[in-house]
């Protein structure tokens, strides 16, 4: 089972991209993040026609995820982050596909810092903790996917000095996100390439694709008894070289076809 998950940084402006991709890969699963549109402006005609269903949690001009599943309805568990009822933003939604439990995130940015940019990021962080530790304790194989807007460790960062005081790299953030580990989660691409370095996003500024300035921004987290079973992760890291392409490139893993008998 191959699932992706793809910043695509506006998802009408790029949906040839987004279709090109599609047909390359093929991936099973797809978390779709930043898609900048709301509900009823989702392209769901053309991602059938590429024969895709979709579920989606869209918003004007900001945030939008969605989740899609080749050949099939994914089942629609929830959209929204729970913790917070007065949060509007669009930055979660979740679905169970084939037996497995499929979470999306976009996580904000989180700049300036310090700010109430910053603060808000870290309290979506808190909320996000709380509820994967509620979902490592349920009984089907789970996958948290998407931009977690997060730089782990010094290896995911082409010049780590640079980004000491930035939002993606900030202490507190970090710490987060080995908190999340601590729980139980697997870090999929560290699994795999435990000293590679491995970039998901270069900025448009200052051709930082091609001098592969890029940073590791999107990761895929792994319930206890999926880490055995990954098999590959990996990045399509040449989309992002492509004409009008989104600043992140799509990331994907493959699990073993056993996973299904997870929720079965």
């Amino acid at each position: 089972m191959k699932i992706a998950s793809y910043n695509v940084n506006g998802i009408n402006g790029r949906i040839d991209i987004l279709l090109q991709w599609l047909e390359e890969s093929q991936p099973d699963v797809v978390c779709l993040q930043e898609l900048k549109a709301p509900d009823q402006k989702f392209p769901i005609k053309a991602i059938e026609a590429a024969g895709y269903g979709a579920v989606w949690h869209g918003q004007k001009s900001w945030n939008g995820v969605a989740i899609l599943a080749r050949g099939e309805e994914p089942l629609l568990t929830r959209k929204g982050l729970p913790g917070d009822p007065d949060d509007v933003q669009s930055r979660y939604i979740e679905a169970l596909v084939d037996g497995i439990l499929i979470g999306n995130v976009y996580l904000p940015n989180g700049n300036p810092s310090p700010g109430p940019k910053f603060d808000y990021k870290l309290a979506w962080l808190s909320r996000l903790q709380d509820y994967a530790a509620e979902l490592i304790e349920l009984d089907v194989p789970v996958v948290i996917a998407g931009d977690y807007n997060i730089i782990p460790t010094e290896l995911d960062v082409y010049k780590p000095e640079r980004w000491a005081d930035d939002a993606l790299f900030r202490a507190e953030v970090r710490d987060a996100f080995r908190k999340l580990l601590a729980q139980g989660w697997t870090d999929a691409i560290r699994r795999l390439h435990a000293d590679e370095r491995i970039y998901t996003f270069w900025d448009y500024i200052r051709n930082a694709y091609g001098r592969n300035a890029g940073l590791r921004l999107d990761h895929f987290l792994l319930s206890p008894g999926l880490a055995d079973d990954l098999s590959r992760a990996e990045v399509d890291t040449h989309v992002r070289g492509w004409a009008h392409t989104s600043d992140h490139a799509p990331v994907w893993i493959e699990l073993l076809d056993d996973l299904k008998k997870g929720a079965e």
